[in-house]
C-alpha cells in the first residue's frame, strides 16, 4: 500500500492554491486575447519555477530532504519531458493556421483538461500498483522499450491529420465556417456551433495524453507517494505555457534533445525493474533519489549543450516549414487559374521561409473543416 505525506487538509490547501493561481493568470494578466511576447513569457516561466522551487522548500520543510528530492527529481523530469510535446503543439498550431493572439486561451484551457486528467492517470496508476504488483513491471518494461525507441528511431514526422479528435470532430460536430476570435463556441441560426478552435483544443488535449502515458510511469518511478507525484506534475504542467511561449522559436535548435530523453526514460524503466528485483532473479536494488536527480540532470543537460554547439539539424525545422506549407496550399482554390496557383505557391514559398504575417494568419478555418462560405465578421 502507498503511504502519502499529504493529509487531507494539505491536498485541499495545495488545490486552492492552485485555483488561486489560475485565477489571477487568466482574470488580471490574460483577460483579453493577445499575442504573448518573449519577455513576458520568460517572466512568467521564471514565475512558475520560483513558485514550485518555493513549494519543494516547504515540503522540504515538512516531510524532510527525501521527499524534496523527490519531487525535484519528478519536477524535472516532468518539465524536461514536455519539450518535446511543445513541439507537438507548434505544429498543430501551424497546422491549423491559430491566431498568436489566441493561442494563450487554448493552452490555458488545455492545461486545465491536463490536470484533470492527469489526476485521473495518477489515481489510476496508483489503483493498479496496490491491486496488482507486477504493474510496476509493465511500467519499467515500457520507459524502457520507450527510450530505446527514442534513441534508435530517427523518424521526426507529425502528422495533425491523423489525430484522433481531428478526424472524429470533423464527422459528429457542428462546424462554424471560420473562427470567432477566442470563442470555443458560438450560436450561428439559433443553433450552437462548435469553432475550429475547439478542434485545436482537442488535439493538444489528445496529444497531452499520448505524452502522460510517458510521463507518470516515470515519475512512478522516483516517488510512490500519491501527494509527490500529483504536486510535482501539476507544478511543471503550469509552466508549460510560458515555456511553449518562450521556446516556440527556438525548440528546433535542441535536436539532440530526444537523446537525452530516452536516455532518461530507459535509465527509469531499468530502475524501476532493478527495484522490483527483475521477477526475482535479483535482490531488489535501489538507486538513491539523488543520484537519480544528478543523472537525470546531466542527461538532459548535456543533451541541450550538445544541440547547442553541434551542426544544427534542420529535422525539426524542415517539419514545422513542411506543415505550414500544406496548411497554406490547402487554401488555393481547386478550380484557380495557373498565373493564380503560380502566384499562390510563390507566396506559400515567401512564408515559409521569411515568416507569415501574424494580422493574417488564424482569420480562415481550416477548408477540410467545413465547406466554404462567405466571410464572418470580425471577431
Amino acid at each position: 500500500m502507498f503511504e502519502s505525506v499529504g493529509s487531507p487538509g494539505l491536498w485541499i490547501a495545495f488545490l486552492i492554491g492552485i485555483g488561486v493561481l489560475l485565477a489571477i493568470d487568466l482574470g488580471l494578466f490574460h483577460r483579453k486575447a493577445r499575442t504573448v511576447t518573449t519577455r513576458e513569457a520568460l517572466g512568467w516561466s521564471v514565475v512558475w519555477v520560483m513558485l514550485s522551487l518555493s513549494f519543494n522548500g516547504l515540503v522540504y520543510l515538512w516531510f524532510g530532504s527525501e521527499r524534496a528530492l523527490e519531487f525535484l527529481s519528478a519536477y524535472v523530469i516532468e518539465k524536461s519531458l514536455s519539450v518535446d510535446n511543445l513541439f507537438v503543439f507548434i505544429v498543430i498550431f501551424r497546422y491549423m493556421d491559430v491566431r498568436a493572439s489566441v493561442m494563450h486561451r487554448v493552452l490555458f484551457a488545455g492545461i486545465l483538461g491536463a490536470l484533470v486528467l492527469r489526476g485521473v492517470f495518477i489515481i489510476v496508476g496508483i489503483g493498479l500498483i496496490e491491486t496488482f504488483s507486477w504493474t510496476l513491471y509493465i511500467f519499467g518494461g515500457f520507459l524502457l522499450f520507450t527510450g530505446v525507441r527514442l534513441l534508435f528511431t530517427d523518424d521526426e514526422s507529425v502528422d495533425p491529420s491523423g489525430n484522433v479528435a481531428y478526424r472524429m470532430a470533423r464527422r459528429v460536430l457542428p462546424l462554424t465556417r471560420r473562427y470567432h476570435g477566442s470563442k470555443f463556441f458560438v450560436r450561428e441560426s439559433g443553433r450552437l456551433r462548435a469553432t475550429p478552435l475547439l478542434i485545436v483544443l482537442l488535439m493538444i488535449e489528445t496529444s497531452d495524453v499520448v505524452f502522460a502515458l510517458d510521463s507518470i510511469p516515470a515519475v512512478f518511478g522516483i516517488s510512490r507517494d500519491p501527494f509527490i507525484v500529483f504536486t510535482s506534475n501539476v507544478c511543471a504542467v503550469l509552466g508549460l505555457r510560458a515555456m511553449f511561449f518562450l521556446l516556440q522559436n527556438v525548440l528546433d535548435k535542441f535536436a539532440y534533445l530526444k537523446y537525452g530523453l530516452g536516455l532518461v526514460l530507459a535509465y527509469i524503466g531499468a530502475k524501476m525493474l532493478l527495484a522490483e528485483g527483475l521477477l526475482g532473479l535479483i535482490d531488489p536494488f535501489e538507486v538513491p533519489i539523488g543520484i537519480s536527480l544528478g543523472i537525470v540532470a546531466v542527461l538532459i543537460g548535456g543533451s541541450m549543450v550538445i544541440s547547442l554547439l553541434a551542426p544544427p539539424d534542420p529535422s525539426h525545422q524542415e517539419v514545422l516549414e513542411n506543415t505550414e506549407a500544406a496548411s497554406l496550399i490547402a487554401e488555393i482554390p481547386a478550380d484557380a487559374s495557373i498565373t493564380t496557383t503560380y502566384n499562390d505557391l510563390s507566396a506559400v514559398v515567401r512564408k515559409t521561409k521569411v515568416g507569415r504575417d501574424d494580422e493574417e494568419s488564424g482569420v480562415v478555418a481550416k477548408p477540410e473543416l467545413v465547406e466554404p462560405a462567405a466571410e464572418d465578421e470580425p471577431s
